[in-house]
């Protein structure tokens, strides 16, 4: 390696010649970079989540819900539902509003079936909103294929 055979006469007191080693020992260097490239390699893929947007700032505190949510639903037939007790139309906005007198800052989660038109989740929506209720959220679930579903077809034009 860096050191020869010892000699008899002359060179250092112990015998040895003590020339520098002139090679570098790229052993630790590789080791560093390895460990580095597998950090990189596990971290990327979690820096990127979904698609690229340009969020807007904004200066709202996050929220910290403690309390449960009030649920209010819409089914297929179009009927709304606050928690499990039937909301009829003519008592509806009576009935999210003594909801409401309770705790008005509470948050009000809609669920509407995805067959019930979107005009009749809006008028629940504008019901809930009327009664009082400042934080009104909609509630969707996530796609079980992993990604949106394909665009139809366009039109031929006319």
């Amino acid at each position: 390696m860096g050191m020869g055979p010892a000699q008899a006469g002359g060179g250092d007191e112990d015998g040895f010649d003590a020339a520098p080693m002139s090679e570098i020992n790229v052993t630790p260097m590789v080791d560093v970079m390895l460990v580095l490239l597998i950090i990189f390699m596990v971290a990327a893929p979690l820096m990127t989540v979904g698609v690229p947007v340009q969020l807007p700032k904004t200066a709202a505190a996050k929220t910290s819900e403690s309390k449960k949510p009030v649920v209010v639903s819409v089914d297929k037939d179009g009927q709304a539902f606050l928690a499990k007790e039937p909301l009829p139309a003519d008592g509806a906005l009576a009935r999210l509003k003594e909801a409401a007198a309770q705790d008005p800052g509470q948050t009000v989660l809609v669920r509407g079936d995805k067959d019930v038109p979107y005009g009749k989740v809006m008028e629940v929506m504008g019901l809930v909103g009327q009664a009082g209720f400042a934080k009104v959220s909609l509630i969707a679930n996530a796609p079980s294929g992993g990604g949106l579903p394909a665009p139809a077809p366009a039109a031929a034009p006319r």
